[in-house]
């Protein structure tokens, strides 16, 4: 496939991606596997994702806002009164804003939140593009740097059979100590959803 397809693929998987409120891989991965794995150009990679996922978290908000009727009276008071109490200093808000568009934070709920609210999605989309524009940059430039360095080192202890049995072990440990498995018949894990 040439460059363009799957540029064109990378830009329709972080649209997507970014249309979910929540439990979606963090964009930057996903640009950080287009870059890795497809060898894209890192320039058109970051622009375009910053622009699909600034696309995606926009129409979310456009969605939450058109679901905002059917909400009850007493959840359309309480977004009401969440937006008057985050509109009340502009300086914070400003700030908050600036801070959100440089933080690494999921933003699914945020748009959810913002949507559901009358705020103007316009300004939030545009610091969350240019956010977005910087910081995928730099894990785009850093996983560059770094399969340049390490690339083959981490490919093959992470693909050898002790590093995926690690793996693997790992992720049962982890779901030991959560405390949401347990041994079932057979050897089998049960698992039990924690809230």
């Amino acid at each position: 496939m040439a460059i363009e397809t799957h540029l064109a693929v990378a830009v329709a998987v972080v649209f997507a991606v970014n249309l979910l409120p929540a439990f979606g891989p963090p964009t930057w991965a996903l640009l950080v596997f287009f870059y890795l794995d497809f060898d894209l150009p890192a320039v058109p990679l970051v622009l375009c994702g910053a622009l699909a996922a600034a696309a995606g978290r926009y129409l979310l908000a456009n969605g939450a806002r058109r679901l905002r009727p059917r909400l009850s009276a007493e959840r359309r008071a309480s977004v009401d009164r969440a937006q008057a109490a985050a509109s009340a200093n502009r300086l914070r808000t400003t700030a908050g804003l600036g801070l959100f568009a440089l933080s690494p934070v999921p933003s699914g709920q945020l748009f959810v939140g913002a949507g559901l609210m009358t705020v103007p999605l316009l300004p939030l989309t545009a610091a969350f593009f240019a956010g977005r524009l910087v910081s995928y940059s730099i894990y785009v430039a850093a996983a560059g740097a770094v399969e340049a360095s390490l690339g083959s080192i981490v490919t093959d202890a992470l693909t050898s059979p002790l590093g995926i049995g690690l793996q693997l072990a790992m992720l049962v440990a982890l779901g030991l100590l959560v405390g949401g498995l347990r041994p079932g018949r057979g050897g089998a894990f049960r698992g039990r959803l924690i809230c």
